[in-house]
């Protein structure tokens, strides 16, 4: 607990200076950077100008469609914590006996979540541009959010300070009295202050990482370790039907990727899938497709380990014939 102790140290002044760098970003920058997102990442969906049929994919997608971001009439029901709930969110199983949903109205499959993609300064981004498009206004205050992490981060930091400065104490004490009997240290006398220092350093890990992650995107320059993707034909085909359910109803692939004539036009068809890449590669990518292609629009959707063995035994399975490609210069008939 000592090595951590050290470790900590001088980390807080790093963090808070993230703080004090985007503090002074203007409305203008923020709409700028908005604009800037939602063109790579929602625009193809939602279109331009956020209307139904406006996207070059919405008519490929299933139903429910994109909603209408322009329709000032529903989206001012909605507040802005919900809209970033919504583009920052776990996906959900919506298959039956599925994972439950509530009553969220965006949150369906085919709507990708960039909670593991964006950091939460450029997804408060979005929604204000999002709030544009409806001719609103961004209410939240996003200056007090950033303020509030730091304040949080220096209170952890506070209360880890504390409690290691009573574990030491307890520690030093237990040693001093295990040298006067001549016995080894117990080291149960002070349980409850190692217990305590144990959950005061996670809740400063836990501060440190949101403040981090608010102008930082969540798993920068992190590779995904290649797997273990051994496992028996019986098994290859019982994990790619599960792979299939999740396919559809949890990360929507659909949405974006087709198969045959079914499906959106964003990503690349899928239908020969097992031929053209390897499972390792569709492993990585799934788990987090920025850290092999950081310009792509595809967003990290926080498939867990399982999960993304699942879709690859799926993605695996995807082996349609070539279409029969046409004569170059048929005759007329």
């Amino acid at each position: 607990m000592k090595a951590a102790r050290l470790k900590v140290i001088g980390v807080v002044s790093g963090l808070v200076g993230i703080w004090a760098l985007v503090a002074g970003g203007c409305a203008s920058e923020q709409q700028k950077k908005g604009h800037e997102l939602y063109a790579h990442y929602c625009m193809h969906c939602h279109g331009e100008n956020g209307r139904q049929n406006e996207g070059f994919n919405w008519s490929s997608m299933s139903d429910p469609k994109p909603k209408d971001l322009s329709n000032k009439s529903e989206m001012s029901t909605f507040k802005d914590e919900d809209i970033f709930n919504t583009i920052s969110r776990d996906m959900k199983d919506t298959s039956p006996g599925g994972d439950k949903i509530g009553d969220d109205d965006f949150a369906v499959p085919t709507m990708p979540t960039f909670k593991y993609t964006l950091s939460e300064d450029e997804i408060w981004a979005i929604v204000g541009y999002v709030r544009g498009l409806h001719d609103m206004k961004l209410e939240f205050n996003v200056e007090g959010r950033k303020k509030e992490l730091a304040d949080a981060l220096q209170a952890a930091k506070a209360k880890f300070d504390q409690a290691t400065q009573t574990y030491e104490a307890a520690d030093k004490k237990a040693s001093e009295e295990a040298d006067k009997k001549g016995v080894d240290v117990d080291e149960s006398v002070y349980a409850k202050e190692q217990a305590a220092l144990v959950v005061a350093k996670k809740d400063f890990d836990a501060a440190q990482v949101a403040l981090n992650n608010f102008g930082t995107r969540p798993g920068k320059g992190t590779s995904v370790p290649r797997p273990d993707l051994t496992m028996t034909p019986e098994q290859t085909t019982q994990l790619a039907e599960v792979g299939k359910r999740l396919y559809v109803n949890k990360y929507g692939c659909n949405g974006c990727h087709s198969l045959g004539e079914e499906g959106g036009k964003v990503g690349p068809a899928l239908d020969r899938a097992g031929f053209r890449l390897n499972g390792t590669w569709i492993y990585r990518w799934v788990k987090n497709p920025q850290a092999m292609k950081p310009e792509t629009r595809m967003p990290a959707l926080g498939l867990s380990d399982a999960d993304a063995k699942a879709v690859t035994a799926y993605l695996g399975t995807l082996r349609a014939p070539k279409a029969e490609e046409a004569p170059a210069n048929k005759p007329a008939s």
